[in-house]
């Protein structure tokens, strides 16, 4: 399958989001250093910003678009490990990660801090635990102002991690805190989800071609 790598191909099936074309471009490349430095992705969202914080880590952990496979120096690791025999299944089947975790997939500790301290933190717990300088937080909210991802992005500063958010098109405590903002241009919550999705599957397709194409 081929994809064209440009945001002009994004916003000539997405034309509303000509709007936010720095903005993307400059998630991009957010995403492709964070990649590139070996830091992890981290990310969160609420309700349908929730199935989409799982849907980028399963592009990012796995082949998207392209294939990605073992690399010389991996493989021959494998074989002085298990064996030549052994280790053939592994190379065939495993394809290259994209450091990446889904905060809401946490749901044993999730849970648990909701129910022992506070539910309105329990994003900003996991990215206090989780997160190192060189690492970067995404957190999605139509509004902009869900309180759980915003108090995620302030550990996020604090602890030293670049900040992504992508939200709707008002200016909102996520895109006064954050490094860079995609605010898709409506407001009403379904229709900035369905904004949400062209854009962070042009994200990790981006960071994948950078890193594997």
């Amino acid at each position: 399958m081929t994809f064209e790598y440009t945001i002009d191909a994004l916003i000539a099936s997405y034309p509303a989001l000509a709007a936010c074309r720095e903005d993307i471009e400059a998630a991009k490349a957010l995403l492709i250093d964070t990649a590139r430095r070996g830091g992890t992705v981290l990310v969160c969202g609420n309700g349908g910003s929730c199935a989409d914080a799982d849907h980028i880590v399963g592009e990012l952990m796995k082949g998207f678009l392209l294939k990605r496979p073992m690399d010389e120096k991996t493989a021959a690791e494998f074989d002085a490990v298990l064996g030549a025999e052994a280790a053939a299944p592994f190379k065939q089947r495993l394809q290259g990660g994209i450091r990446a975790i889904s905060l809401p997939s946490q749901s044993a500790v999730l849970s648990a801090y909701a129910n022992d301290v506070d539910a309105a933190y329990v994003y900003a717990q996991l990215v206090y635990g989780y997160g190192k300088p060189g690492d970067l937080l995404i957190g999605l909210s139509t509004s902009g102002n869900s309180a759980n991802v915003v108090h995620a992005a302030a550990v996020a500063r604090v602890r030293g991690l670049s900040t992504l958010a992508l939200t709707g098109e008002r200016e909102s405590k996520l895109s006064a805190m954050c490094d860079c903002t995609v605010r898709v241009p409506d407001t009403e919550t379904f229709r900035v989800q369905e904004l949400h999705l062209p854009v962070y599957h042009y994200l990790c397709a981006a960071v994948e071609h950078a890193l594997f194409g």
